[in-house]
């Protein structure tokens, strides 16, 4: 029961953010925008609970929601074979770029927690 009141949560999340999108016409897709507030949100046990539940059933169940695109992609193969090897060079520089910024962030971080820890000794 804690996970469908998670899931109706996360649901509840993302129409709210595709209603501040759409009343306040910001240039960012709505889902995301609930992703924000569900951030903030998060700080309260009453959202933190069903929402851990919801997250743990769907993980659980992760596989199920790559057959849609399994779908997709069968469907579209033609667009696929048209324009694959740009989709792998997109695919591959996205990675590579996003691992870089990932460790260029921990390196920032790790450098600044080492200076904080060296003024406490």
């Amino acid at each position: 029961m804690t996970a469908l009141r998670g899931l109706a949560l996360l649901l509840l999340f993302q129409a709210a953010g595709e209603g501040l999108v759409l009343a306040w016409k910001l240039p960012f897709p709505g889902p995301v925008v609930g992703l924000v507030l569900l951030l903030a949100g998060l700080r309260w046990t009453w959202i933190r609970e069903p929402a851990q539940a919801a997250a743990e059933l769907l993980l659980a169940h992760l596989s199920l929601l790559f057959v849609p695109v399994g779908v997709g992609v069968i469907t579209h193969l033609d667009l696929v074979s048209r324009y694959g090897a740009q989709l792998v060079a997109v695919i591959v520089l996205s990675t590579w770029i996003g691992m870089a910024v990932t460790a260029l962030l921990l390196r920032a971080l790790l450098k600044r927690g080492a200076g904080e820890g060296a003024g406490d000794a």
